[in-house]
C-alpha cells in the first residue's frame, strides 16, 4: 500500500497536476477506451469479478500511472498513483467520492524502500471532496515468495493497515492480507484481504488470474471473467486499489 518519498511542495504540485486529468469515458462497447492522450499497457482479469486496466497519459508527471476497474455493471473506480505507488487521486464511482493525498505525510510510503529492504512503513492522510480526512498507518512487507501468474513474475507481500478518522480518532477499519508487487511496472496488484469493520468482518480476494497486453485477445475488455454472479460479500478494496493495483 504505497505512497512515495517526496517533499510536501512536490506532492502538492502533483496533486494539482492530476486533479485536472481527463476522466475515462463510460464504455460504449465491449472495450475500454483510455482518455485522449493516454495509452493502456495491460489488462488484468482478477478474481472478485473485476477487470482492471493500467494506463499512462502524456503531460502527467513522470511515473504517474492510472488504473480503471470494471465490474459486471460497468466502471467502479479510476485513480492515479505515482512512481512510489502513492495514492495521488482516487475516484470511487459507486460512492460518488473523490479522494486525494494530502502533502506533508508523517511517513510517505515508498515502493523503493520496500523493494530494497523488504519492508516499508507508512503514515499519511487523504481528504475527499467533502473535506473528510482519513489517516492510514501500517506497513508492507515482502514475504520472500515469488510467483508467476500467466507468465508475469510477482513478489508476494503481507500488509497491515489501520484507517482512522482524523477529526475524531475513531478507527474506520483495519485490513490485513497479502498482495503482490510487479517490480518492472512499479505497482501493487491486489490479492487477499480481511477487513475488520466496527460491526463486521469481510474477506476479499481480487487476486490476478490473467494478464493481457496489446494484441492479445481480451485486451481492454470491460467484461470481468472470474467469480461473477456469485453471492459473495465483496467490498471495494481501499488499498488498491487502491491502489493499490
Amino acid at each position: 500500500m504505497k505512497l512515495g518519498k517526496f517533499a510536501a511542495v512536490a506532492a502538492s504540485k502533483i496533486v494539482i497536476a492530476v486533479t485536472f486529468a481527463p476522466a475515462p469515458a463510460a464504455a460504449q462497447s465491449d472495450v475500454f477506451t483510455p482518455p485522449a492522450g493516454c495509452t493502456a499497457s495491460v489488462t488484468m482479469q482478477k478474481r472478485g469479478c473485476t477487470v482492471s486496466h493500467l494506463y499512462s497519459c502524456s503531460g502527467d508527471p513522470q511515473g504517474l500511472q492510472w488504473r480503471a476497474d470494471f465490474a459486471e455493471d460497468g466502471m467502479t473506480y479510476y485513480g492515479a498513483i505515482d512512481a512510489e505507488t502513492q495514492w495521488i487521486e482516487s475516484h470511487h464511482l459507486l460512492a460518488g467520492r473523490v479522494e486525494r493525498l494530502l502533502p506533508g505525510a508523517a511517513d510517505p510510503a515508498s515502493l523503493t524502500t520496500l523493494m530494497s529492504t523488504g519492508r516499508d512503513d507508512f503514515d499519511f492522510v487523504t481528504q475527499d471532496d467533502a473535506g473528510y480526512r482519513t489517516r492510514f498507518v501500517g506497513y508492507d512487507r515482502l514475504t520472500g515468495e515469488r510467483v508467476t501468474v500467466d507468465g508475469v513474475t510477482l513478489d508476494r507481500t503481507a500488509f497491515d493497515v489501520i484507517a482512522t478518522d482524523v477529526d475524531t480518532g475513531a478507527v474506520v477499519w483495519r485490513v490485513t492480507g497479502n498482495e503482490f508487487i510487479q517490480r518492472d511496472w512499479r505497482t501493487f496488484i491486489a490479492g487477499t484481504s480481511r477487513y475488520e469493520l466496527p460491526d463486521d468482518v469481510i474477506e476479499n480476494d481480487y487476486s490476478p488470474m490473467e494478464f493481457l497486453f496489446p494484441g492479445d485477445e481480451g485486451f481492454l475488455s470491460v467484461h470481468p471473467k472470474y467469480d461473477c454472479g456469485l453471492m459473495i460479500s465483496l467490498i471495494p478494496d481501499p488499498l488498491t486499489s487502491q491502489g493499490r493495483l
